[in-house]
């Protein structure tokens, strides 16, 4: 296919990297175009309807869109609708690569990538050739499955505490300490620091910021206060 048949679609949040991408591409004879992200802190899925307006062939996608969130939640639709996904991304973990892939992206590269490399990825894509080896596409996997593994091992032993000791927890991601959390909560300082061995317990760690990681690495939410 001639590339000047081919329509880009650019979903990144960093202007001067979006700008480079579209003046490489519009030199190489792509039809680009740059996807207006809107206002801070809409859902990453708001996007959608935007991009697929453009009626594109390839997009650029990063995987995070800063308030807008989690750009890989973008590519399986964007894949249903028949358009081609290829992450260019600053994110350098090995899971969330393999997450993209899973839901259908053709290629993960990284923005450190050089422009023609990017444009070289986007040709073969174009011609229908394939971009990413069977073992990158099985190490990237790999790597997901494992994460995911962790996640829901994580989530497990969150959903074993109460609704006060996560409320604790919540405190402590926040940043406060023990008697903060006993000031704002209106109660000893002795009792938040027995919830915070219940806490430590059931989560199977020694400190508080381990248990403050478990949280992390489950991505969870503390419940409403």
């Amino acid at each position: 296919m001639h590339r000047a048949g081919t329509r880009v679609a650019i979903v990144e949040d960093h202007a001067l990297f979006a700008e480079s991408l579209v003046i490489a591409l519009n030199l190489e004879g792509y039809d680009v175009r740059q996807i207006a992200l809107g206002d801070p802190g809409r859902s990453v899925s708001t996007l959608l309807p935007a991009i697929l307006r453009t009626n594109p062939r390839i997009v650029l996608l990063d995987l995070d869109l800063g308030s807008h969130g989690n750009g890989a939640r973008l590519v399986e639709p964007l894949t249903r609708s028949g358009v081609a996904v290829i992450v260019v991304t600053g994110n350098i973990e090995r899971s969330r690569w393999g997450e993209a892939l899973a839901h259908g992206a053709r290629k993960v590269m990284p923005k450190s990538s050089p422009l023609n490399d990017i444009a070289a990825t986007i040709r073969k894509v174009s011609q229908g050739l394939p971009v990413t080896s069977i073992e990158e596409r099985t190490d990237l996997l790999r790597a997901w499955h494992a994460e995911q593994a962790t996640v829901r091992e994580a989530r497990a032993k969150l959903e074993r505490l109460t609704r006060r000791e996560s409320e604790v927890l919540g405190h402590f991601l926040e940043g406060r300490q023990v008697k903060e959390i006993a000031s704002l909560s209106v109660v000893s300082e002795a009792t938040v620091r027995t919830q915070v061995k219940a806490i430590l317990a059931k989560l199977g760690v020694s400190s508080q910021l381990a248990a403050v990681g478990v949280a992390r690495q489950a991505r969870w939410t503390p419940p409403q206060q």
